[in-house]
């Protein structure tokens, strides 16, 4: 809490990043998240001793021993450490959702005005995603991506209705940013959903394996689709009947494996009648 009117109730948050480094998230505030000067539009990395500006308050980030490198060269032996906790093989529905056509629409705003665009977007996201039961969230680029674990196998389908659920308020929260920020065009996303196995755990919400990958692959495959929302197989099994209703079946060809890949996709406007029919 940093006491100064200048700063936003909710101006910026600091992640810690699977590779252990530490970001810094604006989130859509009015005066903006500088690092060494340089405004703050997508997450920085940190490094030590780097100057940060939030408002008016004038900060220093200090984290001297973050790298291996730096404790191995000290002398430091973290073999006798306490171990991360990690729970394998836990079932997990990640969701990835990314801004479409970003790059070239960043060229074209205001530094100011691009900043407040995807700080507020990652805010209204992540809320959204919380509110729905997400485990964890983590911001990357131009993208979120959402941690569902699923504790009770019984009630998958419901909590598959919570994540395709939040894809829509996602939708729905992109298109009022467009408005409320009079941009010179929409934002567009993609959002890809995918169901398996996963290590999770420790606590810097680290998730692993090939369920994650998939599910970022999902998502770029929504270009080639030409369809907003694609999930992966074992999320439309896990599905009621009537939830999948307005899915079609689409081979794609996904990244870093061999053959094609099956998806089911649907555009956010279907989606959102989807799930309003079934309540």
């Amino acid at each position: 809490m940093l006491d100064s009117r200048s700063v936003s109730r909710l101006h910026a948050l600091i992640q810690r990043r699977d590779t252990g480094d530490l970001a810094l998230v604006d989130l859509g505030s009015r005066n903006g998240s500088f690092v060494n000067g340089r405004r703050v539009s997508f997450p920085v990395v940190l490094n030590d001793s780097d100057k940060l500006v939030f408002g008016d308050q004038d900060l220093v980030f200090r984290n001297p021993a973050r790298s291996e490198s730096v404790l191995a060269n000290s002398g430091v032996d973290l073999r006798n450490e306490p171990t991360t906790a990690l729970h394998t093989n836990s079932l997990t529905t990640i969701m990835v959702v990314d801004i479409r056509d970003f790059t070239p629409l960043a060229r074209s705003l205001p530094e100011a005005l691009l900043s407040q665009t995807i700080g507020t977007w990652f805010l209204r996201s992540g809320q959204i995603v919380q509110r729905l039961g997400s485990w964890a969230q983590k911001y990357i680029g131009d993208a979120v991506m959402a941690v569902w674990v699923h504790d009770q196998r019984e009630q998958l389908g419901a909590d598959l209705v919570k994540v395709l659920r939040a894809v829509t308020e996602i939708s729905a929260a992109t298109a009022e940013i467009s408005r409320a920020l009079e941009l010179p065009v929409p934002l567009r996303i993609g959002a890809g959903v995918n169901t398996g196995p996963a290590i999770l755990g420790g606590t810097d919400y680290t998730v692993l394996g090939d369920t994650v990958n998939a599910a970022f692959r999902l998502e770029s495959a929504t270009k080639s689709i030409g369809l907003g929302v694609a999930i992966g197989g074992p999320v439309y099994q896990g599905l009621s009947e009537s939830a999948r209703l307005g899915f079609v079946r689409r081979e794609v060809e996904l990244k870093g494996y061999e053959g094609s890949s099956i998806a089911w996709a649907i555009s956010f406007e279907d989606l959102k009648d989807s799930l309003r029919k079934n309540g």
